[in-house]
Order: structure tokens, then C-alpha cells, then sequence
């Protein structure tokens, strides 16, 4: 859409939230929908929700963002970054990739990937993203219809 010069934009008119907290995902979705649909409590559903209907065989690999605590030596600081996991299946084995294991963690099959995925979840900002492939993608068939 392109504005006639001159003109000023009306700014009363577009829905904006601010940040608050960190729930910038959420500010987000209301801001890209321009209106409140979504608060904490709903988003988190969400998350929740498709965690049961994941159809993980279409689902090349996990990444997830969780909270880490900070230390210094021996003394764990009051402080928490953000990490970034890898969960991936070889041969039939879900492993946690964690860069900062010193070896892959044996989450074992569905179940055992959905529990750490539940968990992970109930510790609270944790963000989850799917690596799927184009033709994956296209169908949307990372969910499962049942």
C-alpha cells in the first residue's frame, strides 16, 4: 500500500502492544493480527496442544531455546541466558544434542522425546521450532489429523 506524498500516517489507527515482561511473542501475534487474541495463558496452550499432536517421523529434528543458568566457576549467578538444543532421531533413537554435553543424551523413542519436550515446556519460556522438509512444509502434515 503506498500513501499519497505528504500525507501523515494514522497512527490511532494500527494496534500496538508494547513490551511487557518477556512476552514479545505474544506482542507479536496481536500486533501482526492488530488486536488482543492472545495472552500468556493462551499462548502457552498453544505450545502445549500440538506437543501431543506432533507427528514426530515427519519431523527431521527439534531446536529448542531454553533458559540456562549462568556460573562462574563453582558459583551459580542469579542469572539466566538463552540456549539453543538440538533434539534429533538417528536410527530410530531420539537424542538431546545439547552443544554442552559431552556426549548425545538418550532420550529414547516417541514417548521419551515428548516427556523431555513436556518438561522443557513446564519450566516456562522455552521456545520450540520444527525442522521439516520443503515438501513436509508445503503438506503441513507435521501434525497429526487423528
Amino acid at each position: 500500500m503506498s500513501q499519497a506524498p505528504g500525507a501523515q500516517p494514522n497512527l490511532s489507527s494500527v494496534y500496538h502492544e508494547r513490551q511487557r515482561l518477556e512476552l514479545c511473542a505474544v506482542h507479536a501475534l496481536n500486533n501482526v493480527l492488530q488486536q488482543q487474541l492472545f495472552s500468556q495463558e493462551a499462548a502457552d496452550e498453544i505450545c502445549k496442544r500440538p506437543l501431543s499432536q506432533l507427528a514426530l517421523p515427519q519431523v527431521l529434528g527439534l531446536i529448542l531455546n531454553l533458559p540456562s543458568p549462568m556460573s562462574l566457576g563453582l558459583l551459580s549467578l542469579p542469572v539466566r541466558r538463552r540456549h539453543w538444543v538440538a533434539l534429533r532421531q538417528v536410527d530410530g533413537i531420539y537424542y538431546n544434542l545439547d552443544s554442552k554435553l559431552r556426549a548425545p543424551e538418550v532420550l529414547g523413542d516417541e514417548d521419551g522425546v515428548r516427556a523431555f519436550l513436556a518438561a522443557a515446556l513446564a519450566q516456562g519460556l522455552c521456545e520450540v521450532l520444527l525442522v521439516v522438509t520443503k515438501e513436509v512444509e508445503e503438506k503441513g502434515c507435521w501434525l497429526r489429523t487423528d
